[in-house]
């Protein structure tokens, strides 16, 4: 029976109330580290999510003491990658890590990252491909590849050099130190640090918030500012008219409109 079976403990938790989709990885015995079967369990779900109109946030986090330790290396017996025919790796990361990532990043639904302790390896990037992150202040944030001899994957590289510059990620990712939640934030990995007896309220007010706020327009603002750093000005300009074209034919554009000249609070219905 697979690890969401009816028979075993669910590996990755899932409630959806209030328009917020409650994400939590849930292997706490092994602070967290992704299975396949949790990882396509999560593309299925945050898939789902963005084609659900209930759906209007999604809140991702762990269970017990750690948020995510990456990959689980001792389901493939603890030897790593292996020596293999060429290209197999490549098609691995392609078809596996890359493609959790992506589906983050890909979400129509504003994701925030709620990470309570340890994120290490694949569990770093997966909070920074989160449109928010808040942690705990005993958190922490480990580039642990380099000491397990490998290149990191899951799109590391690619997020935290956008995130920090390519000097600071490179230092991050030399050494594989971990670097506590308040450094986090001060590099800008982190949008807050709060003690961790108030993170799950803030995470819940956070998560309130933007679901309540309008949902397509959030999404094409996730898009815009995530093509950002990969394109020149006259697409960008020319992406976010469209973007603006587009939003305007939703329920919550001129209700936002219409609250503003009313003096009223808007009623998004994330339509």
């Amino acid at each position: 029976m697979n690890a969401d079976g009816a028979d075993a403990v669910p590996t990755v938790l899932h409630a959806a109330e209030g328009g917020i989709l409650w994400l939590t990885l849930n292997r706490p015995e092994a602070l967290n580290a992704v299975t396949a079967e949790m990882r396509e369990r999560l593309i299925d779900l945050l898939q789902d999510a963005s084609a659900d109109p209930e759906v209007r946030a999604v809140v991702l986090t762990g269970s017990g003491r750690g948020f995510c330790s990456g990959a689980d290396l001792r389901a493939s017996g603890g030897s790593g990658p292996g020596p293999r025919v060429s290209g197999d790796v490549a098609r691995l990361l392609e078809r596996g890590v890359q493609r959790l990532v992506g589906a983050v990043l890909d979400c129509e639904k504003p994701v925030l990252a709620v990470v309570n302790g340890t994120a290490a390896g694949v569990g770093v990037h997966l909070a920074l491909a989160c449109d928010l992150v808040l942690a705990a202040d005993g958190a922490s944030f480990v580039e642990a590849f380099v000491r397990r001899g490998l290149v990191p994957d899951g799109g590391g590289a690619y997020l935290l050099a956008r995130l920090v510059g390519p000097q600071r990620a490179k230092e991050l990712m030399f050494f594989g130190d971990a670097l506590p939640a308040a450094d986090a934030e001060r590099l800008g990995l982190v949008n807050r640090v709060v003690p961790a007896a108030e993170l799950e309220k803030t995470a819940r007010e956070w998560a309130e918030r933007l679901a309540a706020g309008p949902t397509r327009a959030l999404a094409l603002t996730k898009r815009l500012v995530n093509m950002s750093l990969e394109t020149n000005r006259a697409a960008a300009f020319a992406a976010e008219a469209t973007a603006q074209e587009v939003n305007m034919t939703t329920a919550d554009a001129p209700e936002g409109v219409r609250a503003f000249v009313e003096r009223r609070p808007p009623r998004f219905t994330g339509r």
